[in-house]
């Protein structure tokens, strides 16, 4: 983490004001964000199915990615107020927009794995 009024925290503020790509990828860095927003783009927008079609995601991360996605403006949620409680998630405009780059993203990747050599 950088501390805020650092030359690096500085230098990254002003390059996601003039650079688009960097604001772009800034904003959906994190583990996760791009597998709950390419779920919710298939219609699965329930936490338990977002759960279930993510493997490896603990229930505290898919929590602070719901919240970080919706505090972007990505996101919706949308509480039914119900007992037993109901919430959806939904994909903003903005998020909309997204999923064509995250198709393309997603067969580049795939067509690149081979030829880059990346060990996650």
């Amino acid at each position: 983490m950088r501390k805020e009024n650092s030359t690096n925290a500085e230098n990254q503020k002003i390059l996601e004001m003039s650079c688009g790509l960097t604001y772009a990828v800034e904003l959906l860095n994190g583990r996760w964000k791009v597998n709950v927003i390419w779920n919710l783009s298939k219609g699965i927008n329930r936490y338990g199915q977002i759960k279930r079609n993510i493997p490896g995601i603990s229930e505290k991360m898919l929590t602070q990615r719901l919240k970080d996605l919706e505090k972007e403006g990505l996101i919706i949620r949308e509480d039914f107020k119900t007992v037993p409680p109901r919430v959806e998630y939904h994909l903003t405009e903005a998020g909309k927009e997204l999923v064509p780059v995250l198709k393309k993203l997603c067969n580049w990747g795939a067509k690149v794995r081979k030829e880059t050599s990346v060990s996650f």
